[in-house]
């Protein structure tokens, strides 16, 4: 049935016997390499199509190598970055652990200086309220302090104990708006009482208007509240104005940064003034 329906097609019948004659004559005609025609065509399109099959393969092969590559070169960036996290925490730690020697370094420097008795104390808690400042420290009643005893750090004067339970103290910040220290200008002796403004830092009051004060002068504690011993930085004169009356309006910067306050020393040997009270007092 199917050589009928060739049969009686021409066109493909004309079409085949011109292949196959082509097909003969390509066999008996050689080329200019003395090879037959046929064979240099058959073997030509054989290597075409190797050569496409190999190529395919080729490309697959580099195609998966890369995958291969990319997904060790992820899984080492992933590595790396772990890694430099790591580095990075271990810098924090160390970089922590660092200020923390240098602060305790500084405190131990400070105690040696004042030829005071203190106990060092670290911070464990702050008040919420940004206009009554105070602090909670690890130290109590336990440890011999109580109330109105001068809190200090290497910058300067902190505060003074308000409240002490067997294992922790409350601390009232020197600018707290319910705090005061009896004050004195180093350069000039000009003396007066430094008042806390809660967030806005320190005031100093009843400096008469004809006392030789600068900003820039230095302020420290006079002794005079029987609380902070004499000579203890409070901060310096930051502007000076003719207040209204006599005396001068005086705004000072505290010398404690006190944000960023970690440990403190609490003097535990009390000013002159209120030792010789706490004696009369003694049956």
């Amino acid at each position: 049935m199917a050589l009928a329906e060739f049969t009686q097609r021409p066109g493909l019948l004309l079409g085949a016997a011109i292949v196959l004659h082509v097909a003969l004559i390509s066999a008996q005609v050689n080329s200019v390499s003395g090879l037959p025609v046929l064979q240099v065509v058959t073997f030509g399109s054989f290597a075409e199509l190797q050569r496409m099959v190999t190529g395919a393969m080729t490309g697959a092969q580099d195609l998966w190598t890369g995958y291969i590559d990319l997904r060790h070169v992820g899984a080492e960036n992933a590595a790396l970055k772990q890694e430099l996290q790591a580095l990075q925490i271990r810098l924090q730690e160390e970089r922590a652990m660092a200020q923390r020697t240098q602060d305790l370094r500084q405190l131990l420097e400070l105690r040696q200086r004042a030829e005071l008795e203190t106990t060092a104390a670290e911070i464990i808690a702050a008040g919420a309220s940004p206009e009554f400042r105070t602090v909670t420290i690890d130290k109590g009643s336990t440890d011999r302090l109580a109330t109105d005893m001068a809190v200090i750090s290497p910058a300067g004067v902190v505060g003074r104990v308000i409240l002490s339970s067997p294992r922790a103290s409350k601390v009232q910040l020197l600018v707290d708006r319910n705090a005061a220290a009896g004050a004195i200008v180093e350069r000039s002796r000009a003396q007066g009482v430094v008042v806390g403004l809660g967030a806005d830092g320190l005031r100093m009051d009843y400096v008469p208007g004809t006392a030789d004060v600068k900003p820039g002068d230095l302020v420290v504690t006079s002794g005079i509240d029987g609380i902070y011993p004499k000579g203890f930085v409070i901060g310096t004169v930051d502007t000076v104005e003719r207040g209204f009356g006599t005396y001068h309006e005086i705004r000072v910067r505290p010398a404690v940064e006190f944000s960023r306050l970690e440990e403190v020393l609490v003097v535990l040997t009390p000013p002159p003034g209120r030792e010789s009270t706490e004696v009369k007092e003694q049956p």
